[in-house]
């Protein structure tokens, strides 16, 4: 047990703190785990930039580490971008425009 008022007064803010950073990164892993498991590309492209901003706070106040951060963005960012890839590879083909007609050629004096 602490024996100082300072050390006392520290193990109450060091707890309030523990609470705080838990709270953020259990909604934060919440936040990766929706868009990780969304297999719709407009909602997942609306949640990413939430969820990278959460993440990146993370990391500016030290609960993870930046490189960790980086790695999760770019998973994100990596599984966000296939969605698309598989939304565009299952659209049908779009008509094919009409062809102009040919350019007559210029008649030589």
């Amino acid at each position: 047990m602490a024996n100082h008022k300072a050390t006392e007064k520290d193990v109450r803010k060091v707890k309030v703190r523990r609470e705080r950073n838990r709270l953020k990164g259990k909604t934060t892993r919440n936040a990766i785990r929706k868009v990780a498991a969304t297999a719709d590309f407009k909602e997942a492209s609306e949640n990413l930039p939430k969820t990278i901003a959460m993440i990146d706070k993370l990391a500016k106040s030290n609960v993870i580490h930046k490189n960790k951060a980086a790695n999760l963005k770019s998973k994100l960012t990596k599984k966000v971008n296939a969605l698309k890839n598989a939304v565009a590879a299952v659209k049908p083909a779009k008509k094919a425009a009409k062809k102009a007609a040919p350019k007559k050629a210029a008649k030589k004096k």
